[in-house]
């Protein structure tokens, strides 16, 4: 019996991440989240904080997916604020498929 591939949408992590664009999405969602944080209205020093971790002064450097699934809740915060439902929906696909 032979498999055929899913349609995206039905891709299942626990089997298998083949397909999944996890690093190309999560480098889209940053790019979002660097405009929407250099944004006056999301002015704080988590922000400041959260994108100084991209390019820390020692240790290893963090990928995108890392630190927007190890700040998930803070994202979702980022941009119901914003009221960016095109990066809500980025996110939870994210964090659907990858975190």
């Amino acid at each position: 019996m032979s498999q055929t591939p899913h349609p995206e949408s039905d891709l299942d992590r626990y089997v298998t991440f083949k397909g999944i664009d996890c690093d190309g999405r999560a480098k889209q969602l940053m790019q979002r989240i660097e405009a929407l944080a250099a944004a006056p209205q999301a002015s704080s020093p988590f922000w400041d904080y959260f994108l100084a971790k991209r390019t820390p002064r020692s240790g290893p450097k963090p990928d995108d997916l890392f630190l927007i699934h190890t700040n998930i809740n803070q994202l979702y915060e980022l941009f119901e604020q914003a009221e960016d439902e095109t990066a809500l929906a980025m996110l939870a696909w994210l964090e659907e498929h990858c975190c």
